[in-house]
Protein backbone atom coordinates (compact mmCIF):
# COMPACT_ATOMS: atom_id res chain seq x y z
CA UNK A 1 0.00 0.00 0.00
CA UNK A 2 2.46 2.45 0.75
CA UNK A 3 4.79 1.63 -1.93
CA UNK A 4 2.45 2.48 -4.30
CA UNK A 5 0.94 5.49 -2.30
CA UNK A 6 4.83 6.98 -2.20
CA UNK A 7 4.88 5.72 -5.81
CA UNK A 8 1.97 8.24 -7.27
CA UNK A 9 3.77 11.43 -5.15
CA UNK A 10 7.01 10.36 -7.08
CA UNK A 11 5.47 10.36 -10.42
CA UNK A 12 4.35 14.18 -9.94
CA UNK A 13 8.12 15.24 -8.59
CA UNK A 14 7.87 14.86 -4.66
CA UNK A 15 10.95 14.02 -2.87
CA UNK A 16 10.03 10.33 -0.62
CA UNK A 17 11.67 8.09 1.74
CA UNK A 18 10.50 4.97 2.62
CA UNK A 19 11.83 4.31 5.59
CA UNK A 20 11.04 0.52 7.70
CA UNK A 21 11.24 0.43 10.98
CA UNK A 22 11.92 -3.26 11.19
CA UNK A 23 15.22 -2.35 9.59
CA UNK A 24 16.61 0.12 11.99
CA UNK A 25 17.38 -0.04 16.08
CA UNK A 26 14.29 2.08 17.65
CA UNK A 27 14.89 0.50 21.68
CA UNK A 28 11.89 1.37 23.57
CA UNK A 29 11.65 4.59 25.76
CA UNK A 30 12.65 4.19 29.63
CA UNK A 31 10.29 7.26 30.86
CA UNK A 32 13.26 9.09 32.23
CA UNK A 33 12.17 12.49 30.98
CA UNK A 34 16.67 13.35 30.37
CA UNK A 35 15.35 14.65 26.61
CA UNK A 36 12.82 17.31 28.69
CA UNK A 37 15.72 18.53 31.06
CA UNK A 38 18.17 18.59 27.81
CA UNK A 39 17.56 22.58 26.26
CA UNK A 40 18.00 20.99 22.90
CA UNK A 41 16.27 17.91 23.82
CA UNK A 42 18.35 14.75 23.22
CA UNK A 43 17.59 11.48 23.98
CA UNK A 44 20.20 9.66 25.82
CA UNK A 45 19.47 6.12 23.96
CA UNK A 46 22.12 5.03 21.46
CA UNK A 47 20.14 3.97 18.24
CA UNK A 48 18.57 5.16 15.36
CA UNK A 49 15.90 7.25 17.01
CA UNK A 50 18.10 10.83 16.66
CA UNK A 51 18.24 10.15 12.97
CA UNK A 52 14.65 9.49 12.47
CA UNK A 53 13.47 12.57 14.80
CA UNK A 54 15.85 14.68 12.71
CA UNK A 55 13.98 13.33 9.25
CA UNK A 56 10.62 13.69 11.03
CA UNK A 57 10.93 17.21 12.18
CA UNK A 58 12.66 18.22 8.45
CA UNK A 59 9.36 16.46 6.96
CA UNK A 60 6.33 18.52 5.53
CA UNK A 61 4.79 15.13 5.21
CA UNK A 62 4.78 11.86 7.33
CA UNK A 63 3.05 9.21 6.49
CA UNK A 64 2.66 6.63 9.54
CA UNK A 65 2.03 3.04 8.33
CA UNK A 66 1.46 -0.22 10.36
CA UNK A 67 -0.58 -3.78 9.72
CA UNK A 68 -3.93 -4.16 12.86
CA UNK A 69 -1.88 -5.91 15.61
CA UNK A 70 -4.62 -6.95 18.46
CA UNK A 71 -6.35 -3.63 17.30
CA UNK A 72 -3.85 -1.16 17.54
CA UNK A 73 -0.59 -0.27 15.50
CA UNK A 74 2.57 -2.63 16.22
CA UNK A 75 4.32 -2.58 18.84
CA UNK A 76 7.49 -0.79 16.70
CA UNK A 77 5.21 2.01 15.67
CA UNK A 78 4.11 2.48 19.14
CA UNK A 79 7.78 2.35 20.49
CA UNK A 80 8.97 5.15 17.28
CA UNK A 81 5.99 7.67 18.35
CA UNK A 82 7.15 7.25 22.37
CA UNK A 83 10.33 7.87 21.51
CA UNK A 84 9.14 11.24 19.39
CA UNK A 85 8.87 12.94 22.64
CA UNK A 86 11.73 14.32 22.44
CA UNK A 87 10.43 17.08 19.98
CA UNK A 88 8.24 18.52 22.58
CA UNK A 89 9.24 21.19 25.22
CA UNK A 90 8.20 19.79 28.82
CA UNK A 91 6.17 22.77 29.69
CA UNK A 92 2.23 22.49 30.01
CA UNK A 93 0.18 24.75 27.60
CA UNK A 94 -3.21 24.40 26.53
CA UNK A 95 -4.55 23.72 22.74
CA UNK A 96 -7.35 25.34 20.81
CA UNK A 97 -9.91 23.32 23.06
CA UNK A 98 -8.52 23.85 26.08
CA UNK A 99 -7.06 20.56 26.57
CA UNK A 100 -3.37 20.42 28.36
CA UNK A 101 -0.54 19.12 26.23
CA UNK A 102 3.36 19.77 25.81
CA UNK A 103 4.84 22.94 24.16
CA UNK A 104 6.37 22.29 21.15
CA UNK A 105 10.14 22.61 20.74
CA UNK A 106 9.91 23.79 16.62
CA UNK A 107 7.62 26.43 15.12
CA UNK A 108 6.25 23.81 12.30
CA UNK A 109 5.50 19.97 12.75
CA UNK A 110 4.54 17.52 9.93
CA UNK A 111 1.32 16.93 8.94
CA UNK A 112 0.63 13.02 9.04
CA UNK A 113 -1.38 10.53 6.58
CA UNK A 114 -2.45 7.56 8.05
CA UNK A 115 -2.36 4.18 6.61
CA UNK A 116 -3.78 1.41 7.92
CA UNK A 117 -3.59 -2.85 6.68
CA UNK A 118 -6.13 -4.93 8.42
CA UNK A 119 -7.20 -8.88 7.63
CA UNK A 120 -10.78 -8.35 9.03
CA UNK A 121 -13.59 -7.68 6.67
CA UNK A 122 -15.19 -4.33 8.52
CA UNK A 123 -14.18 -1.09 9.42
CA UNK A 124 -15.12 -1.43 12.82
CA UNK A 125 -11.32 -2.97 13.48
CA UNK A 126 -10.13 0.92 12.87
CA UNK A 127 -11.57 2.19 15.52
CA UNK A 128 -8.83 2.34 17.77
CA UNK A 129 -6.07 3.41 15.59
CA UNK A 130 -8.02 6.48 14.36
CA UNK A 131 -8.57 7.56 17.74
CA UNK A 132 -4.83 7.05 18.58
CA UNK A 133 -3.68 8.71 15.41
CA UNK A 134 -6.11 11.72 16.35
CA UNK A 135 -4.64 12.07 19.69
CA UNK A 136 -1.24 11.81 18.17
CA UNK A 137 -1.68 14.63 15.70
CA UNK A 138 -3.15 17.10 18.50
CA UNK A 139 -0.14 16.20 20.63
CA UNK A 140 2.61 16.51 18.15
CA UNK A 141 0.50 19.93 17.13
CA UNK A 142 -0.07 19.11 13.57
CA UNK A 143 -2.77 17.51 12.32
CA UNK A 144 -3.80 14.55 9.86
CA UNK A 145 -4.14 15.12 6.39
CA UNK A 146 -5.63 11.76 5.02
CA UNK A 147 -6.33 8.23 6.01
CA UNK A 148 -6.44 5.55 4.38
CA UNK A 149 -7.66 1.87 5.90
CA UNK A 150 -8.29 -0.82 4.16
CA UNK A 151 -10.06 -3.81 5.60
CA UNK A 152 -9.35 -6.96 3.93
CA UNK A 153 -5.54 -6.80 4.03
CA UNK A 154 -5.08 -10.46 3.41
CA UNK A 155 -6.13 -10.18 -0.28
CA UNK A 156 -3.55 -7.56 -1.12
CA UNK A 157 -0.57 -10.11 -1.90
CA UNK A 158 -2.71 -13.10 -3.05
CA UNK A 159 -1.68 -14.98 -5.60
CA UNK A 160 -4.69 -16.29 -6.99
CA UNK A 161 -5.84 -15.36 -10.30
CA UNK A 162 -9.79 -14.48 -9.41
CA UNK A 163 -8.75 -11.61 -7.00
CA UNK A 164 -5.97 -10.27 -9.53
CA UNK A 165 -8.25 -7.47 -11.31
CA UNK A 166 -9.47 -6.16 -7.73
CA UNK A 167 -5.79 -5.48 -6.67
CA UNK A 168 -4.29 -3.71 -9.90
CA UNK A 169 -7.53 -1.70 -9.52
CA UNK A 170 -6.89 -0.98 -5.66
CA UNK A 171 -3.20 -0.18 -6.50
CA UNK A 172 -4.22 2.06 -8.98
CA UNK A 173 -6.24 3.82 -6.47
CA UNK A 174 -3.63 4.18 -3.98
CA UNK A 175 -1.30 5.28 -6.93
CA UNK A 176 -3.75 8.46 -7.74
CA UNK A 177 -3.95 9.69 -3.53
CA UNK A 178 -0.59 9.43 -3.82
CA UNK A 179 0.14 11.67 -7.05
CA UNK A 180 -3.82 14.28 -5.94
CA UNK A 181 -1.87 14.42 -2.58
CA UNK A 182 1.58 15.73 -4.51
CA UNK A 183 -0.34 18.32 -6.47
CA UNK A 184 -3.08 19.83 -4.72
CA UNK A 185 -1.82 18.96 -1.16
CA UNK A 186 -4.86 16.70 -0.45
CA UNK A 187 -7.12 13.50 -1.44
CA UNK A 188 -10.23 13.81 -3.38
CA UNK A 189 -13.53 13.33 -1.95
CA UNK A 190 -14.03 10.35 -5.14
CA UNK A 191 -10.55 9.13 -4.67
CA UNK A 192 -11.33 8.73 -0.57
CA UNK A 193 -14.78 6.88 -1.28
CA UNK A 194 -13.35 4.66 -3.47
CA UNK A 195 -10.34 3.77 -1.42
CA UNK A 196 -13.18 3.02 0.96
CA UNK A 197 -14.92 0.27 -0.98
CA UNK A 198 -14.60 -3.35 -0.15
CA UNK A 199 -12.43 -5.40 -2.40
CA UNK A 200 -14.49 -8.41 -2.78
CA UNK A 201 -17.71 -9.47 -0.83
CA UNK A 202 -17.24 -10.26 2.93
CA UNK A 203 -18.54 -13.90 2.28
CA UNK A 204 -16.06 -14.26 -0.81
CA UNK A 205 -13.32 -13.34 1.65
CA UNK A 206 -14.39 -15.00 4.25
CA UNK A 207 -14.40 -17.86 2.60
CA UNK A 208 -11.06 -17.51 0.89
CA UNK A 209 -9.58 -17.04 4.58
CA UNK A 210 -10.87 -19.68 6.02
CA UNK A 211 -9.84 -22.05 2.94
CA UNK A 212 -6.13 -20.83 3.38
CA UNK A 213 -5.93 -21.21 7.17
CA UNK A 214 -7.19 -25.08 6.22
CA UNK A 215 -4.57 -25.12 4.43
CA UNK A 216 -2.51 -24.28 6.71
CA UNK A 217 -3.19 -26.12 9.43
CA UNK A 218 -3.14 -29.04 7.36
CA UNK A 219 0.37 -28.97 6.53
CA UNK A 220 1.99 -30.54 10.00
CA UNK A 221 5.41 -31.83 8.81
CA UNK A 222 8.31 -30.30 10.44
CA UNK A 223 9.98 -28.76 6.63
CA UNK A 224 6.44 -27.36 6.25
CA UNK A 225 6.69 -24.61 8.50
CA UNK A 226 8.70 -22.39 6.44
CA UNK A 227 5.73 -22.82 3.85
CA UNK A 228 3.52 -21.72 6.33
CA UNK A 229 5.35 -18.68 7.35
CA UNK A 230 5.94 -17.47 3.12
CA UNK A 231 1.83 -18.49 3.37
CA UNK A 232 0.86 -16.24 6.35
CA UNK A 233 2.92 -13.54 5.22
CA UNK A 234 0.95 -13.85 1.71
CA UNK A 235 -1.95 -13.73 3.31
CA UNK A 236 -1.62 -11.27 5.49
CA UNK A 237 1.11 -9.05 4.95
Amino acid sequence: MVDEFLAGACDCGCRVESISLVDRIVKPCTGCFECFGDKRGRCHINDDMQSLIRKFVNSNIVVLASPIYMDGVTGLMKTFIDRLLPVLDPHFEQDEAGEFRHASRHNRMPTIIVIANAHMPEETHFQVVKLFMRRIARTFHTSITAEIYRSTGGLLRSREEQFRPYIRAYKQLLRDAGQELALTGHISFHTEQELKKPLVPSDEYIEYANRMWDKLIGTSEVSGFAKIHSMLTALWA
